[in-house]
């Protein structure tokens, strides 16, 4: 199946699913160090020092979603992403932020946040989504699930535990989701480059504005 085919297929259930998305518009600042400051607000809300990263570029360029592992546009998406990644990841950064809007999709960002602190964030990401029909919109807690991923990745079991049920995780994570609000984010996913959020119908909407930035 060709990536814009693919990116067709996300986009069709991004519409079904998050009808309720809106795009918030700053107010006009006058004052050119009030509009710096403005700036580096947006920036900091939109990627933290201890945002997850799938993959560090060459340059300044950052290419961010918001994701919920549980959502299944952000499935549809998963392969898309994957190949534009594949295509851009040595000079852009890739970026994920969380906002859980389903049952087990928390859980699944403590297990992707406990991966992370040893250093596999990446192969969480895939297992959550390549597995998604396993655990997903499923009624109980898939805490032994994730813990199977984790094992699977051959990650320390004892510290996996402890950083998942650890509170300054789920502070991470509601931090995260506090930051899509004051953004205007309400729905999954969603994507930004450079600070600038997209509204993709095509392929070309994302990849774009990644070639825009890299020769800018």
């Amino acid at each position: 199946m060709s990536r814009s085919l693919k990116l067709s297929i996300g986009l069709v259930a991004v519409a079904a699913l998050v009808l309720t998305a809106v795009v918030v518009l700053l107010p006009r600042v006058k004052d050119p160090s009030a509009q710096a400051e403005a700036t580096d607000s947006t920036s900091a809300q939109l990627v933290r020092e201890d945002s997850p990263r799938l993959s560090e570029g060459s340059s300044d360029v950052v290419f961010v979603e918001y994701l919920d592992f549980e959502c299944e546009a952000c499935l549809s998406m998963y392969p898309t992403i994957e190949e534009i990644r594949a295509e851009y990841g040595d000079r852009v950064t890739f970026a994920v932020r969380y906002l859980p809007l389903h049952g087990n999709s928390l859980e699944a960002a403590r297990a992707a946040e406990a991966a992370k602190d040893q250093g596999e964030f990446e192969a969480m990401y895939a297992a959550l989504f390549e597995n998604a029909a396993t655990w997903g919109h499923q009624q109980t807690s898939q805490r032994e699930q994730f813990f199977s991923y984790a094992e699977e990745i051959g990650l320390d079991m004892e510290r996996f535990g402890k950083v998942y049920d650890d509170p300054a995780t789920a502070k991470r994570i509601e931090q995260s989701a506090a930051d899509a609000e004051a953004l205007g984010v309400t729905g999954t996913p969603t994507f930004f480059v450079d600070g600038k959020r997209l509204e993709p119908t095509r392929v070309e909407d994302l990849t774009d504005p990644l070639d825009a930035a890299l020769d800018g």
